[in-house]
């Protein structure tokens, strides 16, 4: 594999004090996606997230421990630093998780509903009942469009930026600079190796963001989204960190080059969707991870629909557009809407 080294002026100033991790970002990560081990990828502590990504969580129970150490204010990051925010936002973190242990097998859909109101009262929005409310002759249909396709991707410009697209190729291990001003974005990967394959956002000092892009073994061609996830925290991207045995392409992009949400599809994907709220089937033939994750304007802003390992198949509330949809498939799955 191929090497970058980097060489440091030993007469520059030493680099500021990193931000401390975020408490409520590490609570969501380690509830909702703990068995990938994206806490302690969100926390710097990679060898840990890599063991417990491949052994699923330890079976479940390691990422129910971290869970609750998290809970109790006994998680720090890679440096040892306490959590940002544990005091003010403990008690509705302990709320909300109690509600769901006790009410067990609520389904995906009122999880992902909890969970984006948890983060609406947490970032202090105002609450539904408490908008104005439109005219009911002015309300629209809720089995009409939300808007059309090129509302759609004026949104996703306004909402997540634009700029020029670059593709850049290489072999091994690299790290490749994001394009400048790009808070936000699509990433199409495609390697030809045998050996994992990762690709890793990094913020200006260098460390893992949220945005865990890829990882897989073996050949791998697929779309995923970096800047997603900025309402949870963190610092912006800057980097991609490519971990490779092989030849890769990426293509980074603007959110707004992502097409409508089809059919039907295969693999990693990132989509628009300008319908009204409706349900939508899913289905998916296996044998690896599947999951659907929705993002809008409205009060659920980050919506879980499906997460799941294994076949799959189930329906699932999506909100009315516009709205982002990004898919995480280890083979070829189907949508249908209605």
């Amino acid at each position: 594999m191929s090497q970058t080294t980097v060489t440091q002026d030993p007469t520059a100033p030493s680099a500021p004090a990193l931000p401390q991790k975020s408490f409520v970002a590490t609570w969501l990560l380690a509830w909702l996606l703990g068995t990938f081990g994206a806490d302690r990828f969100y926390l710097g502590k990679i060898g840990t997230a890599v063991a417990k990504l491949l052994t699923f969580g330890g079976f479940g129970i390691w990422a129910l421990i971290d869970l609750i150490i998290v809970l109790v204010g006994k998680t720090t990051d890679k440096q040892g630093r306490p959590l940002a925010g544990y005091d003010q936002k403990k008690v509705l973190a302990w709320i909300i998780t109690g509600i769901f242990v006790v009410g067990g097998g609520i389904s995906g859909g009122v999880i992902a509903a909890t969970t984006a109101a948890t983060l609406a009262a947490i970032t202090q929005t105002v609450p539904q009942d408490e908008a104005p409310v439109a005219p009911a002759e002015d309300a629209p249909d809720a089995d009409a469009p939300a808007t059309d396709s090129t509302d759609v991707v004026a949104w996703a410009d306004d909402k997540y930026g634009t700029f020029e697209a670059t593709s850049q190729t290489g072999t091994g291990d690299s790290v490749i600079a994001l394009p400048t001003d790009a808070a936000a974005g699509l990433v199409r990967a495609s390697h030809q190796g045998a050996a994992n394959f990762s690709v890793q956002v990094l913020d200006a000092q260098n460390q893992p963001t949220l945005d865990l892009l890829v990882n897989t073994i073996g050949a791998y061609t697929g779309i995923t989204a970096f800047g997603l996830n900025a309402d949870l925290g963190g610092a912006p991207g800057v980097a991609l960190q490519i971990t490779a045995d092989g030849p890769w392409t990426i293509d980074v992009g603007p959110i707004s080059y992502s097409t409508e949400l089809p059919a039907a599809g295969a693999g990693d994907d990132v989509f628009l969707y300008s319908g009204g709220a409706t349900n939508v089937a899913f289905t998916f033939d296996g044998p690896g991870n599947f999951t659907v994750v929705e993002r809008t304007d409205g009060g659920i802003g980050m919506g879980l629909l499906v997460n799941e390992i294994g076949a799959y198949t189930g329906t699932v509330p999506v909100s009315a557009g516009p709205s982002v949809i990004q898919v995480s498939s280890g083979g070829t799955w189907a949508a249908t809407q209605g």
